[in-house]
């Protein structure tokens, strides 16, 4: 018997904490826990059964069959983490199953956080205890569906299944594999997150480039409400306009220079402020 699968087995004998199962070849426990108050065990009766270790080790037996299972893949709920080991994933059970360190990124910052979501089935190791298995790339080929021309620039939002050094995937909640290269993000999302964007591009095969970055009249707002608190806050001036350097600009607001002119440009064409010799004023109602 194997923990992470389903098995018919026989009910042999009754114990004081539960009913043992056997395939003819080993027995398992069912425990009374494992029991709803409605049902009657017999005798010699089959039952089908989801076999796990419980919080001891021992092989187990419960009526409750998770989606995750070995060979079978399914969206788990993150409910612990633990650094130096891994994190632990929901599938269903009184006990919680640990996707190991070994599986996630090296920079602990990217692990799941709990609440993010991975699409996972089961394996065990040598000796015989069972693990959460992430889903491969082949995996998440098999569960995608395409998107077609009409979906461009449509807002998505999807969990982030793999992490490398140019970007990250996702897969979107419609089901498209997604690419948010890292010039289209922020910040690198964790591994499991829920991120929300738009399709900047729709390939051949019908994956899609996704982006994280607001669009640009949506970015102009953000950073133009920026840049006047940052006024109000010097008491209605500062010594940035159209002439500030670069350099300037991106380590005082962290923009580029024609983010930050196109900023100002709305700013004086809602005529919030003015400027004069190199200085941006709030402009006096």
């Amino acid at each position: 018997m194997e923990a992470g699968t389903v098995a018919t087995l026989r009910v042999v004998r009754e114990a004081p904490f539960g009913f043992f199962l056997t395939d003819e070849y080993e027995d398992v426990l069912l425990h009374h826990t494992e029991i709803a108050d409605d049902m009657d065990i017999e005798l010699d009766q089959d039952v089908e059964v989801f076999l796990y270790q419980d919080h001891e080790g021992r092989l187990s037996a419960t009526f409750t069959i998770p989606t995750v299972q070995i060979g079978k893949y399914d969206w788990v709920e993150v409910v612990e983490i633990k650094k130096g080991l891994g994190v632990f994933v929901n599938i269903g059970l009184r006990k919680d199953i640990l996707v190991s360190m070994d599986d996630l990124p090296e920079l602990f910052h990217l692990w799941p956080n709990v609440g993010d979501r991975l699409y996972c089935s089961l394996k065990t190791d040598s000796k015989n205890r069972l693990f959460g298995k992430l889903g491969t790339e082949e995996v998440m080929r098999e569960l995608a569906v395409p998107a077609d021309r009409s979906k461009f620039n449509k807002n998505v939002s999807g969990h982030v299944y793999r992490l490398l050094l140019a970007g990250s995937f996702i897969i979107t909640d419609e089901g498209f594999m997604g690419f948010i290269h890292e010039s289209q993000r922020g910040e690198e999302p964790r591994l499991g997150q829920k991120v929300e964007g738009r399709i900047i591009d729709i390939k051949e095969d019908g994956t899609v480039n996704v982006s994280l970055l607001p669009r640009s009249y949506e970015q102009i707002d953000t950073d133009a409400d920026k840049i006047y608190e940052y006024i109000l806050g010097r008491g209605g001036s500062m010594p940035y306009g159209d002439k500030s350097l670069p350099d300037e600009i991106k380590k005082r607001f962290n923009l580029s220079k024609g983010a930050f002119k196109r900023a100002i440009g709305k700013l004086m064409k809602e005529e919030k402020v003015t400027q004069k010799d190199g200085w941006t004023h709030i402009k006096e109602k």
